[in-house]
């Protein structure tokens, strides 16, 4: 594996990710990549606005508290993949409602990623999202990041029938959706457990990590008072024989793939 120095603990916040060998990827011929903490910056609030979302559409739906629905929203989203797919088998819940609520966010601390265009455009062949959230909020981040143009499409958690990564189905029907020959693309992800499924398929797989990963312990507010929305066990998996490499700088990864060789 082709890492930063980066195990199941979190890397210090001055590690910076070892640039991959670009004969790891001579053969991929499509790029796959999720959309959240993944192709923008984890450290901004996006996430959070969205978990603070989900957070209150639950609480009011089941007649919960704020706490209750937190603990019930991340109990699930661990157990089925997403808080959605759990709400939809125990409660029977609109999903587009949920989607709709969910995604109604404040996009203004995400800024344009040209350098991140230029590296995504530099690559040869097809480029997807693969996201567990709405195409309308995979539109909406790609057009304000400004990188649309480089992708052939989106695949969002409708076109999977609410089947969500990390299920194996799920991989198999976005492959045989697009006709994508796993043995010649490579998957990006900020979940290590997401990738399993992919390198047993064979795709190459890269896990796209904060420089820091912080925060207070499973389940307790964070300095913000706020539940913290990553929880310990997302931070784990680092060093996985499924994962072939890990970054925490996504754009200089990309960049090093079509450097030339010296």
């Amino acid at each position: 594996m082709s890492s930063s120095p980066i195990s199941s603990s979190p890397p210090p916040a001055s590690s910076a990710s070892v640039l991959p060998a670009a004969l790891d990827f001579a053969h991929v011929e499509t790029w796959v990549f999720d959309l959240d903490n993944t192709l923008y910056p984890p450290g901004l609030d996006l996430w959070r606005q969205i978990d603070m979302n989900m957070r209150g559409y639950i609480a009011n739906y089941l007649g919960l508290s704020l706490d209750e629905a937190f603990a019930l929203q991340k109990g699930y989203y661990r157990k089925y993949g997403t808080s959605l797919r759990g709400l939809m088998i125990e409660h029977g819940m609109d999903p587009d409602a949920f989607l709709d609520a969910a995604h109604k966010i404040d996009l203004a601390s995400l800024d344009p990623a040209p350098a991140l265009g230029l590296a995504l455009g530099d690559l040869p062949g097809r480029k997807l999202v693969y996201t567990n959230g709405s195409r309308a909020h995979a539109e909406q981040v790609l057009a304000k990041l400004g990188i649309s143009e480089h992708f052939a499409d989106v695949h969002d958690i409708v076109a999977a029938e609410f089947h969500p990564k990390p299920q194996e189905p799920a991989y198999r029907r976005f492959l045989d959706m697009f006709e994508v020959d796993p043995t010649r693309s490579a998957m990006f992800e900020d979940l290590a457990r997401n990738l399993e499924v992919p390198a047993m398929l064979g795709m190459k797989t890269v896990l796209v990590v904060p420089p820091a990963l912080t925060g207070a312990p499973a389940g307790q507010p964070s300095v913000t008072g706020e539940p913290k929305t990553r929880e310990d066990w997302e931070n784990e998996g680092f060093d996985a024989a499924h994962v072939d490499h890990v970054t925490d700088d996504l754009t200089g990864f990309l960049t090093a793939l079509r450097a030339p060789a010296r």
